[in-house]
């Protein structure tokens, strides 16, 4: 039998309302809920019950259309055994999913979210250093206690936590909060994927510094590249570039709107000693770069940042990646092949095919599909939590 705790606040839902909790959808929306006894601060662990006062969860508190984000399903103590236990399990799903001993590749994601049961928490691993970023006000309150189940777990083998929270709370909470190290001071490292170099900065980069979820598509593109000429757009740190340069492209043109991006762009195409000779960077906007060049790229990599972070944005965002990719579809060369993506979580798998179809209808192009891309397996889908499958991507014949 559950026994409440007396000091947490218990929220209580509207008849019903306790179904996708029953099937551990990890969401309570704000209409959910009938009431509570006293409303919870921003980022309090709160348990929740049915409408006949019955146990069903534990979870983080905060204001806002996702009112409620679960974190244990069952009635235990959230204390720094449950971190260490579910940090661990992680820990163990990559371990048996091919990361932890792995000579070609040391950065993985360790936790994702949703898909390991800590909604609003990420942890990315790079070589030594575990980067963390809370996207979550109460997960940002329990860092220590999670740095704390890392170094328990690691041991020595880890030498840096560095917390990366502020670009992802919410933003007037945000705002307040300095990014730091919970451990260690390491700032940047050079990591191992398929046995190709990156530079990595997490203090500096974009989100924990480099964006492990292209891993298999990097890879994946390296079989298509063979003496052809490449245009890898939104570059970032060069992650496709180096991939289609060690396989044997005859020429890389990497563009990207950030300088320091083109930077480390180049910086790792020299660490894996490559042939500059066979590349070029610019620091340009990629829509202009596409609508002036006269270049006819074999193969091009299409990879935008989220157009779209919320359902208000979503049309926008949708008119965006068709007009980029009726460019791509353009320009490509006569049995060319487009590797397009959308991480945007509002853009679904159904909604991107369909706005490529668009941009092909507006292109005037013959397109198969050869191929429908999606995450790596170390950033899980939990089967009932299908919003956290938010990488998509199709690899396209344009003949």
């Amino acid at each position: 039998m559950h026994m409440a705790s007396e000091q947490i606040k218990k929220i209580f839902l509207k008849p019903g309302k306790e179904r996708p909790v029953k099937r551990f959808h990890p969401w309570v929306f704000s209409g959910a809920i009938a009431r509570w006894d006293e409303k919870p601060a921003d980022g309090e662990l709160i348990e929740l019950y049915d409408s006949k006062e019955q146990f069903l969860a534990s979870g983080h508190y905060q204001d806002s259309s996702i009112a409620i984000r679960l974190i244990s399903f069952e009635a235990e103590a959230i204390d720094p055994d449950f971190w260490f236990r579910k940090i661990e399990a992680a820990w163990s799903y990559r371990k048996r999913a091919g990361y932890l001993s792995n000579s070609s590749t040391n950065c993985y994601r360790l936790i994702h979210a949703e898909g390991d049961g800590l909604p609003g928490l990420i942890i990315d691993i790079y070589g030594s250093t575990a980067v963390v970023q809370c996207h979550s006000i109460g997960m940002f309150r329990d860092r220590k206690d999670i740095a704390a189940a890392l170094r328990r777990i690691y041991g020595e083998s880890l030498k840096t936590i560095f917390d990366k929270s502020s670009e992802t709370l919410p933003s007037n909470f945000g705002r307040g909060v300095q990014n730091g190290f919970l451990h260690g001071s390491e700032s940047t490292a050079v990591v191992k994927e398929h046995g190709h170099h990156f530079l990595v900065d997490w203090v500096a980069g974009q989100k924990t510094g480099f964006f492990l979820d292209q891993r298999d598509n990097r890879h994946m593109l390296s079989q298509y590249v063979k003496d052809k000429k490449v245009l890898n757009a939104f570059c970032y740190s060069g992650g496709f570039s180096v991939y289609a340069l060690a396989a044997g492209a005859a020429m890389v043109h990497s563009v990207d709107i950030s300088e320091k991006a083109i930077a480390w762009t180049d910086r790792n195409v020299n660490i894996n000693e490559l042939p500059a000779g066979r590349h070029r960077s610019m620091v340009l906007d990629v829509m202009e770069f596409m609508r002036d060049t006269e270049e006819e790229y074999e193969v091009m990599v299409v990879d935008p940042p989220a157009f779209a972070k919320s359902l208000k944005k979503r049309h926008n965002a949708v008119q965006a990646y068709k007009r980029l990719n009726a460019l791509a579809l353009k320009k490509i060369a006569p049995g060319g092949i487009l590797f397009t993506f959308s991480c945007s979580q509002v853009v679904d798998r159904k909604l991107f095919y369909d706005t490529i179809v668009a941009a092909a209808i507006e292109a005037g192009r013959s397109v198969r599909v050869m191929r429908s891309l999606s995450q790596p397996s170390d950033h899980p889908v939990q089967l009932f939590h299908p919003e956290s499958r938010y990488l998509k991507g199709l690899v396209l014949y344009v003949s």
